[in-house]
């Protein structure tokens, strides 16, 4: 088996990867670099997901790559022009012929002897061992399984005669046109399939354990629509951008600081919404806002298939399954001819690969998260974890900045290595998303990494905070510890510095 070395290893050619990659390539065109993609094409979870109604739940002026300009009328984008964006950046910056497709990688171990790592991966078509080495490693592989969602058990399922489908395996053959369609959830995925189906179907309806705070937003931007015809449309893109996330951060600050406010405001707009023949209790959740992610409904498309008749709502337990359709605890019974457990993800960090040091597993709840994208005492190393109360791609943008500017530092310094080591005691037992509180989030607790008690070690999930740290504060912070390159690989300083 032979082995490729790259300089720069990027897992993932989703929006994080082709984003991250594009940022780096501009910066280091001589430095040699390979994109490992799962998947047969380009776009993660844009590719992955074919469900009805796919979009995204942000708005594409702050969830596209700011170097590349979003110019469309449309506030929420469908899922096949996401993954069509993400590959035509991706040819814009020639990285398309740096994608390595259908590889799955199982581990990567970093050698202290020889400075790299060795990435396994397995060509899943051929089942082939793939091996590949590199000195650096930047994770982009996302945050939850692409193998599996989250499915529960269900009593008696085994008896439904009809067809039981989750959203993340979506059959491209179903035809849902005259059925009786139940969805069971209540997060982002049920509020975009219960308006799409309901176009189709004779009737759907949304089964929630709990409700969700949900918000009408506008499906086009008609400030940007206007400003377009005056100025141009690059300056429109960024005014655009600066509002969005002045917004969406003023919104959830509000949210922290005014808890039961903002909490009697959202409960005032859902009800202004679905107008006054629907029971209120299927719209008040039993948690703030923001402690779970608010849902966006364009144009409030979800409010509007319930007034119409299409679609309704009820909130209820499930006893069991029979042979056309589901019990509810409460004997009401639901007729169904289909199913759709749109029941949440499964959690599973960097695409799930065993990361080692020198053959050692590293225990990844016992390790500290540094500045959000590096993991404490792992060398040469990066990890794209975006926002769970902001667009994930603003993440992935600073930090491709971030590892830019540390290739930088590493250069001035001739260090081959780098890796974040606590040196003030920052550590303590609080996970780096325990304030935040949606199912698949809980469910994944003993899998996350610890955060510290302050400075780069704390997860701030503050876009502004974030930008500052990764963009402007000095990237030498006496959290980070560079090493010299050994005698055998003293190349490696000349891998890490920048072009003119």
């Amino acid at each position: 088996m032979t082995t490729q070395h790259f300089d720069l290893i990027i897992i993932g050619a989703g929006l994080s990867g082709i984003g991250s990659a594009c940022r780096i390539a501009q910066e280091y065109p001589d430095k040699s670099l390979a994109i490992i993609e799962r998947r047969e094409k380009m776009g993660g979870t844009w590719d992955l997901f074919r469900y009805p109604g796919i979009r995204s739940d942000s708005d594409m002026a702050s969830f596209g790559y700011n170097f590349k300009p979003w110019h469309s009328d449309k506030v929420l984008a469908k899922g096949g022009d996401i993954r069509d964006y993400v590959a035509e950046t991706a040819r814009e910056f020639n990285l398309q012929d740096k994608v390595q497709f259908g590889l799955h990688i199982t581990s990567a171990d970093w050698s202290s002897e020889d400075q790299r790592w060795t990435v396994t991966a397995t060509h899943e078509k051929s089942g082939e061992p793939r091996q590949f080495t590199c000195s650096f490693m930047l994770n982009c592989a996302g945050y939850y399984n692409f193998d599996q969602g989250y499915r529960p058990t269900f009593k008696g399922e085994e008896n439904f005669r009809g067809d039981i489908v989750h959203p993340q395996f979506w059959p491209e053959s179903l035809d849902y046109s005259g059925k009786k369609v139940v969805v069971i959830g209540s997060g982002a995925t049920a509020i975009t399939v219960v308006p799409a189906m309901a176009e189709k179907a004779a009737s759907v309806t949304m089964l929630q354990r709990s409700p969700s705070y949900i918000m009408a937003m506008p499906d086009t931007d008609k400030i940007s629509m206007a400003l377009n015809k005056v100025l141009p449309k690059d300056l429109v893109f960024r005014m655009a951008r600066k509002r969005n996330i002045l917004f969406q951060r003023g919104l959830y600050l509000a949210c922290e600081r005014w808890p039961n406010a903002m909490r009697k405001v959202m409960l005032g707009h859902m009800r202004r919404r679905v107008g006054p023949d629907v029971d209120m209790r299927h719209f008040t959740p039993k948690y703030n806002p923001w402690e779970q992610r608010l849902c966006a409904a364009p144009d409030g498309d979800f409010f509007t298939s319930l007034r119409s008749g299409k679609a309704g709502i009820v909130t209820d337990h499930i006893d069991h399954f029979t042979e056309n359709g589901i019990v509810l605890k409460s004997g009401q019974t639901l007729d169904a001819d289909l199913v759709v457990t749109a029941t949440g993800l499964d959690v599973q960090l960097m695409g799930g690969l065993q990361l080692l040091l020198d053959g050692t597993a590293v225990d990844m709840p016992s390790k500290m998260t540094y500045k959000g994208i590096m993991l404490q005492d792992v060398p040469n190393y990066g990890w794209i974890f975006g926002y769970t109360n902001a667009p994930w791609t603003l993440k992935c943008d600073i930090g491709g900045q971030y590892i830019c500017r540390l290739f930088d530092e590493m250069g001035k310094r001739g260090a081959a290595v780098v890796r974040p080591v606590d040196t003030t005691g920052n550590e303590t037992g609080v996970g780096m998303l325990d304030e935040f509180a949606p199912g698949y989030i809980v469910r994944a607790k003993d899998r996350m990494p610890r955060q510290g008690r302050s400075g780069p070690w704390k997860v701030t999930m503050h876009y502004g905070k974030d930008k500052k740290m990764l963009v402007e504060d000095p990237v030498a912070d006496g959290q980070l510890q560079f090493e010299k390159p050994v005698a055998a690989n003293s190349g490696n300083i000349r891998t890490l510095k920048a072009t003119a």
